[in-house]
């Protein structure tokens, strides 16, 4: 299993857009194999703060995601968007065990 952490800080005048566009595309992303997790959070502190938390069965079903239509309209979507460039990081999952999963 792989946990991907992606940190994105969003112009303040388009939170609520990139919410919504965020959301679009988790929703799409649960529908495909290989993904059992995909969080949209939002610091509570700063709202133009968010971070996706994504769990992928494997590091192809990470690459499959990247393929998808909803992933493509909500990267063209959001790029202008942001207010820096997005920052992403992968871990391997210690626990919990994927029977968890």
């Amino acid at each position: 299993m792989i946990a991907r952490v992606i940190s994105l800080r969003v112009k303040s005048e388009v939170v609520e857009e990139f919410k919504a566009a965020t959301v679009s595309n988790h929703t799409g992303s649960l529908k495909e194999p290989g993904i059992y997790r995909f969080d949209v959070l939002q610091n509570d502190a700063d709202p133009q703060e968010f971070v996706l938390y994504e769990i992928y069965e494997s590091e192809e079903a990470t690459l499959t995601h990247k393929e998808t239509m909803h992933y493509n309209k909500w990267k063209q979507t959001i790029e202008p968007m942001l207010a820096e460039p997005r920052k992403s990081a992968s871990f391997k999952v210690i626990a919990p065990a994927p029977e968890y999963y």
